[in-house]
């Protein structure tokens, strides 16, 4: 009697905290405290990726022109529309909510950072880019766009 508790007890434990992780899922539409963008968070493979939904203000103020990637270190890609660059690449899931390994991008500044992303609740997310050790960078708190 106690082994078959004990065994359902660990299939109701296992069954919440696999309902939990895809309840924890970054997958979706997001948005920045700035709300300058959304991007959306989409398997790529058997990771996961980033792109760029929508911009705000989605022209340059001096041209007139849809903004593009101009300060993109490789001068092929410098004329490509920001709107729609996967900037999110390679994350794959750690831990406790967490996705790891990633590299993003910055179309602000044309650099490319270590990234991870750990979803907070339903509505929310930390995330953070480096340079080597996670410890030192910048981290935001993405949104949950409905």
């Amino acid at each position: 009697m106690k082994k078959t508790l004990l065994l359902l007890v660990l299939l109701v434990v296992g069954a919440v905290r696999m309902a939990s992780a895809q309840t924890m899922s970054p997958i979706g539409i997001w948005t920045d405290a700035e709300k300058d963008a959304t991007f959306e968070i989409f398997k790529c493979g058997d990771k996961l990726c980033g792109r760029i939904v929508t911009l705000t203000v989605p022209n340059d103020p001096a041209t007139g022109k849809p903004k593009t990637d101009n300060l993109n270190p490789d001068p092929k890609l410098r004329n490509r529309l920001r709107q729609g660059i996967v900037f999110m690449q390679g994350f794959k899931y750690d831990s406790d909510n967490k996705w790891d390994d990633g590299k993003i991008y910055n179309p602000k500044d044309g650099k490319t950072y270590s990234c991870y992303m750990k979803v907070n609740d339903a509505k929310t997310m930390e995330v953070k880019g480096y340079i080597g050790f996670s410890l030192i960078g910048k981290s935001q708190t993405w949104t949950r766009v409905k």
